[in-house]
């Protein structure tokens, strides 16, 4: 076969198509199909002759085994009835000497004299044993070839075991029985049969005979058996006991497939049952691997036939599948060069086009015929830009093109123009020559259109940010490279980083500074940046000494357009809103002081009052020490005393002053660790003024080892006095009795939401908050009392509140009857309160 004929050109030739249906069906295939299957029917019909072949030997041999198989069945049949036969002579001839036995006929010595007879005659009988009722051997004869250890003696007693086991079913069954087979000390097995003796009609005894299993088959089985078959007798578990039989075939020499084990037959041999098996086993009489010398000559031939036409179908199919693939590429080419986008166009060396694909003719709208062998000027090519063109041409044919590619304007024949740039590299043939150039071109009159809409974006953007009333400055991590910055950046800060990294530091992210290397990257490489350039940007306030500005700096980290992690820093000058903070702070400390002020005014009377009492002692002692001194009737020791007495007034007179001016002084916010029980008292001393005024008993309890609160001790106080005097002036607008004239202060710790607090509780007997009252308590200048103002409650919460806590009221409940009111803050038990700036005026605020 020559490599150049194509197999689907002699495929037809080789097998002729058939008539009629499968002529049209043959003219149907495909030629790929045809050479298909005219390589797989000769491989078909072979494989069908062998298996012919094979499947008329595997027929013959079953046939002859079927036969060998039906005349083993009968020779064994025919065995089994002529052993059957011997067996039951020998019975019947124990019999009769069993019936004149028990007719007295036979004494021991005669009995001996005929068992020797019989024995002598009948080779297979080896033993004759009378055995009385009482299991006792009356008289024994064996024969030469028993051995010594099998020998019966008279007078002896039947030994127990399987002997023994059959005489008492003799003599239950008053039927010979036969004993299964058992071998003997050396191998030699014997058959027992045991006859039962009747002496008017009661058992008498045995007759036990006793026959070689070796010599009933020896001259049992006919000759003409043995010479043809492997005969064996088995016992009830199919043991050899006499006889032999045909060794297993190795499997490794079963080379033929119809090989087979030896056919064989079994059958029990009667009277004895079941207990003797008679098995016959045919010599191996098939020919075997040499005597099957035609079918593997008919095999080999077939093998090698077949082998010779699958490697000429292989190397067929193998050059089918080159074709294929060339093809396949080929169509790929074809099908890759007419999907691109990209426009191809070939030239020889004069500048001639000898190549376009179709993306080129789609973009100039010139067909493929109307450009191939056109020479400069191409009907593509724009009348204004011909000169240009063509020196740019020339410049492509004598290699001078630009690498980058060049940028020119393309006429479609239509008339349109649009933009394109075109890549020029040689051609280079199959032998490596170079035969011309290659040129691509591309339509970038859109992605022209999408950069100048990215540069006016660009510029728009530029002009927003350059507008913003923020500075704007981002720079790459562990680097002092400013990568952009603002025009009020620079304003502030010049063109360089350090104003970047100042505020970082400031705002509490520093900045490792180092010199950078050619090889250097920063702290967080090899890190994944999208947890942090995901994250919420953090803010903080600081203050630049060099622009006398407070400044509100928001930072966030970014991928930069070059794959470098940077961090971003909007800063936004608050100066204004410092200030005005300032002065809202400063207006919450006055409004607290008036606050106060105004508690103070409240209590006046009781302040007089409670001053009024020291005053007075001191004007008692005073005019008792001049009237006593005047008429001499004082001691030394009395003038004493009564000084004593009167400066103690006058030092309780001072503190409730002190106490009052400590309380009303104004004074900056200072939060330290306070301790509750000395804001509890301060607060007490207080209150208790105007409560004993108003006849209200005051109790209080305070918690053991409470910890330091972080606070303002003079606002808790403020707030602790204002609750108390609200709850006194609720209890006399209730114009309760005087045994339900009370006021208690609770201080407990608590767990609140997870978090440790100090509760302060203030309980009154009053009667309780209005629903409207409720939903309008904190509200700013709301008062329920004529005189009052409305900032008492507002303000309380609102110093709760600046200390992170949280206040609320209720009514206090008895069998649905409103008792008296609760009122309660709480404050956090952190050290949470750490860093308090000076905000706090401006958070009460």
């Amino acid at each position: 076969m020559q490599d150049s004929v194509s197999p689907s050109e002699q495929a037809p030739l080789e097998i002729p198509p058939p008539p009629g249906f499968w002529r049209h069906w043959w003219r149907r295939q495909t030629p790929t199909r045809q050479d298909r299957f005219a390589m797989l029917a000769p491989l078909a019909a072979v494989l069908l002759f062998l298996a012919a072949i094979v499947s008329a030997f595997w027929y013959l041999r079953l046939e002859e085994m079927d036969r060998e198989q039906e005349a083993v069945r009968r020779d064994v049949e025919y065995a089994q009835q002529r052993l059957r036969l011997r067996v039951l002579e020998r019975q019947e001839q124990l019999m009769r000497l069993a019936r004149d036995i028990s007719n007295k006929e036979v004494d021991p010595e005669e009995f001996i004299g005929r068992a020797e007879s019989m024995v002598v005659q009948y080779p297979e009988l080896q033993m004759l044993t009378w055995i009385d009722e009482r299991r006792k051997l009356k008289a024994t004869h064996s024969a030469p070839s028993v051995a010594l250890q099998q020998v019966r003696v008279a007078g002896e007693t039947l030994r127990p075991g399987e002997t023994e086991a059959m005489y008492s079913l003799a003599r239950d069954l008053q039927q010979p029985v036969y004993s299964q087979p058992a071998a003997g000390a050396e191998g030699t097995g014997l058959l027992q049969l045991h006859v039962p003796l009747s002496e008017q009609g009661r058992f008498g005894g045995v007759i036990l005979g006793e026959f070689s299993i070796d010599g009933l088959m020896r001259y049992g089985v006919p000759s003409e058996v043995s010479a043809k078959y492997a005969v064996a007798l088995l016992d009830g578990k199919n043991r050899i006991i006499a006889g032999t039989s045909v060794p297993p075939r190795n499997p490794a020499t079963q080379l033929l497939p119809w090989a087979s084990q030896p056919n064989e037959y079994e059958v029990p041999v009667s009277p004895v049952g079941n207990g003797l098996i008679l098995r016959a086993q045919a010599y191996r009489t098939g020919l075997g691997v040499i005597g099957s010398g035609l079918f593997w000559l008919v095999g080999t031939l077939s093998a090698m036939t077949a082998w010779m036409l699958i490697a000429n179908w292989r190397h067929t199919r193998r050059r089918v599948q080159a074709q294929q693939q060339l093809m396949a590429e080929t169509t790929f080419r074809r099908a890759m060069e007419n999907s691109m986008l990209t426009g191809m166009r070939a030239l020889d060396m004069q500048g001639r086009i000898t190549y376009v694909n179709a993306a080129f003719c789609q973009m100039t709208g010139w067909s493929e015929g109307e450009l191939v062998g056109r020479l400069p000027p191409f009907p593509y090519w724009p009348e204004e830009d011909r000169e240009l063109l063509a020196a740019r041409l020339d410049d492509e044919i004598h290699g001078r093109a630009s690498p980058g590619g060049i940028q020119v304007r393309v006429k479609r024949k239509a008339g349109g123009v649009f933009d394109a740039r075109l890549y020029v590299s040689p051609l280079i043939d199959a032998k490596g020559q170079q035969s011309g150039w290659m040129t691509s071109m591309t339509d970038i009159t859109e992605p022209n259109r999408i950069r100048e809409q990215l540069q006016a974006s660009h510029e728009r953007f530029t002009t927003v940010l350059e507008a913003l009333d923020a500075s704007v400055s981002v720079a790459p991590l562990g680097s002092e490279e400013l990568l952009f910055a603002n025009k009020l950046y620079r304003l502030w800060f010049g063109g360089q980083a350090q104003g970047h990294l100042q505020m970082v530091a400031q705002a509490g992210v520093p900045e490792q500074r180092r010199e950078p290397a050619l090889d250097d990257v920063d702290a967080l490489a090899g890190l994944p940046t999208g947890p942090l350039t995901s994250a919420i940007s953090e803010n903080a306030e600081i203050f630049v000494p060099e622009l006398g500005k407070w400044l509100e700096v928001r930072s966030r980290y970014l991928n930069w357009v070059d794959g470098r992690l940077a961090q971003m820093v909007i800063a936004t000058d608050i100066t204004p809103r410092r200030h005005a903070e300032e002065q809202s702070a400063a207006q919450a400390e006055r409004a607290q002081s008036a606050s106060r002020l105004v508690t103070m005014g409240e209590m006046a009377s009781s302040v007089a009052h409670e001053l009024n009492q020291p005053l007075t002692a001191i004007t008692n002692y005073c005019n008792g020490l001049v009237s006593r001194i005047k008429a001499r009737q004082i001691s030394d020791d009395d003038v004493l005393a009564a000084l004593d007495k009167t400066a103690r007034q006058a030092q309780r007179a001072g503190q409730i002053i002190q106490r009052i001016r400590s309380f009303v002084k104004r004074s900056e916010p200072n939060r330290t660790l306070s301790d509750v029980n000395v804001m509890v008292n301060e607060a007490l001393e207080l209150a208790e003024i105007e409560l004993r005024r108003r006849n209200v008993r005051l109790s209080h309890y305070v918690a053991a080892r409470l910890p330091k609160l972080m606070v303002d001790p003079i606002l808790i106080e403020q707030v602790l006095v204002n609750l108390l005097k609200n709850a006194a002036e609720s209890i006399e607008h209730a114009k309760r009795p005087v045994s339900r004239r009370s006021v208690e202060l609770r201080v407990i710790p608590r767990q609140l939401d997870e978090q440790s607090v100090v509760e302060f509780s203030v309980l009154d007997s009053g009667s309780g908050l209005a629903p409207e009252v409720m939903d309008r308590l904190y509200e700013a200048f709301f008062s329920t009392k004529v005189e009052g103002m409305g900032i008492g409650l507002n303000l309380c919460r609102t110093i709760v509140e600046s200390h992170h806590g949280r206040m609320q009221a209720e009514n206090i409940y008895n069998a649905g009857e409103v008792v008296g009111c609760r009122f309660s803050f709480w404050i956090p038990v952190s050290g949470a309160i750490t860093s308090i700036v000076g905000k706090d005026a401006g958070v009460v605020a």
